[in-house]
């Protein structure tokens, strides 16, 4: 077979092609692509394993994938093109309980992320965060404070983490912190990490209120570590895409919840 995509920068443009079609399409087969790029299987797999490296993508047997499971998150990449439209909703519901002057943290979520873009209508504020492109967002604003909270830089969520990072929470007091996480059933909110897990409950421990920011996709799911049970957040806050089952085991935990009209 003739290899195509040559020359210094072929096998770099390709990987990213691939990365394009994985996070579009969710999942595709390793055999497909080899067929669709004209290379050999070889080929697909050692760009598979770079993107792998690089925390784009997930390898399983006979393809790849940039969705998540149960124990494997997905990459900040496919989090951020995945239910836009209920994640905005959920933020434009989440800004109306912030206050001009408040201190407020928010985590490395995608959700947070598009509660960050809203912030400057409330400003002045401080803002606390662990994720970069929170961080690169807020720069530029004159009436935000902004603390970056330091850590081991994680590429896979663009975000900061380790002891270091638990470390710098643990010396704040917000009076909200907005987080969101993998799954969330049985009265309690999952994560697929360790690492995560920690971060986050750092976080709900440095806050007079936290909030838990969920797109209805997260409903009636888990994963491997617990982050906290639904009780310990003042209000959680899922679109309105979430189904009547989904509501009705929030309701039999008693949960605060609130749905934003997607």
């Amino acid at each position: 077979m003739v290899e195509q995509g040559g020359g210094a920068r072929g096998p770099e443009r390709r990987r990213q092609d691939i990365a394009d079609i994985v996070l579009s399409a969710g999942s595709v087969s390793a055999a497909g692509l080899a067929e669709r790029f004209g290379v050999s299987l070889m080929t697909i797999h050692r760009d598979l394993d770079e993107l792998a490296r690089q925390g784009v993508v997930r390898k399983h047997r006979g393809g790849v994938t940039a969705q998540p499971s149960g124990v494997f998150e997905s990459s900040v990449a496919f989090r951020m093109k995945s239910m836009r439209p209920a994640k905005d909703a959920v933020a434009a519901l989440a800004v109306e309980m912030i206050e001009p002057g408040m201190a407020v943290m928010l985590d490395d979520s995608t959700t947070a992320l598009a509660l960050a873009r809203r912030l400057a209508g409330v400003a002045p504020l401080t803002v606390v965060t662990n994720f970069l492109q929170a961080v690169n967002l807020l720069s530029a604003e004159r009436d935000i404070r902004l603390m970056a909270l330091g850590g081991d830089y994680d590429p896979l969520h663009d975000s900061f983490l380790g002891v270091s990072c638990v470390d710098a929470i643990e010396a704040l007091n917000v009076d909200l912190c907005f987080v969101s996480t993998s799954a969330v059933s049985g009265g309690f909110a999952y994560h697929q990490e360790q690492r995560i897990v920690s971060v986050k409950r750092a976080m709900l421990g440095a806050a007079a209120r936290s909030v838990l920011l969920i797109d209805h996709s997260k409903l009636s799911r888990v994963a491997l570590h617990r982050v906290a049970p639904l009780s310990a957040f003042d209000r959680v806050i899922v679109d309105d895409g979430a189904g009547a089952d989904a509501l009705r085991e929030l309701d039999e935990h008693k949960v605060a919840y609130e749905l934003a009209t997607a």
